[in-house]
């Protein structure tokens, strides 16, 4: 018998090792590009830069972190991006509810293929189509203006509603999943007990479907922390973290203090998904 049968007869009757192996190169990969590059921008958030040579300067500091901190700008920004990534996942939420659930519920199977089509086809857009089609419509002379006579303009409102329209159908997906997992006999049930429509949504739909809601806050919420270019082309003066990471990686050219905001958003998450996690709603995705 040859090398290579006995060995393909070894791994044959070793089903985890063979699991192991296969899974071997791509574990490596993720630990070395994700989170080695996660390590790396902790590390060098505690390092700073020197101010007249413009150098990075590898030795332990807090400094960043206190200004972080302590500077009023900063604590506004952090505080204006948190608001504006739960303004976008409650809008796209209480948007996504019931296009999902007329998806689930009542739509034919065509027309279930249709709609899901229908709500990733925006994805298939570049990013940057959408967000300046959105500029478009809230300028002066834009379809906003057209439609309604007035315009919110560039700001925060602009890109509140521009970041919901982009982060929608991350919402919309798992909640239509969600509720198609739904059997219908607990909701004719809640029905044939006397339940009206308002209690059987709150006491049997929204508690079964509420990790769903969670799945999508998940993508909705991460990526509003992050965003820098949308409030760039439609959020006028205001600035976001994901701004002040850009900038200090360029123009500022100080890659420790970069580094350090861009902190913030991980730790945010990270606070985030353990409460959700203590919730239970993460062990019924």
């Amino acid at each position: 018998m040859s090398i290579a049968a006995s060995v393909s007869g070894f791994l044959y009757r070793k089903p985890r090792l063979r699991l192991g192996m296969l899974l071997s190169a791509p574990l490596l990969w993720l630990g070395l590009a994700y989170l080695g590059a996660l390590a790396a921008l902790f590390v060098t958030a505690f390092w700073h830069t020197d101010t007249f040579t413009g150098q990075v300067v590898t030795e332990w500091s807090l400094d960043n972190f206190a200004t972080l901190f302590t500077d009023e700008v900063y604590r506004t920004i952090t505080f204006r991006t948190l608001g504006i990534a739960v303004a976008v996942t409650v809008i796209d939420a209480v948007i996504a509810f019931p296009m999902a659930f007329y998806m689930a519920k009542f739509a034919s199977p065509r027309a279930q293929r249709i709609l899901v089509i229908a709500v990733m086809t925006p994805l298939w857009a570049s990013y940057l189509v959408k967000a300046y089609s959105w500029r478009v419509m809230l300028s002066g002379n834009g379809l906003a203006g057209w439609l309604f006579g007035t315009t919110p303009g560039y700001g925060l409102t602009a890109t509140i509603l521009t970041l919901s329209y982009l982060w929608l159908p991350y919402m919309i997906l798992p909640i239509y999943a969600g509720l198609d997992r739904l059997p219908n006999s607990l909701v004719e049930a809640s029905s044939d007990l006397g339940g009206r429509s308002w209690r059987t949504f709150r006491t049997v739909v929204l508690p079964l479907t509420f990790p769903a809601i969670v799945a999508g806050s998940i993508f909705t919420f991460s990526l509003t922390l992050g965003d820098y270019i949308t409030v760039k082309i439609v959020g006028g003066a205001n600035q976001m973290l994901g701004n002040v990471v850009y900038d200090n990686i360029g123009a500022a050219n100080n890659l420790p203090f970069a580094a350090t905001v861009a902190t913030v958003p991980v730790v945010i998450m990270l606070v985030y998904l353990a409460a959700v996690r203590r919730t239970g709603a993460l062990d019924n995705l």
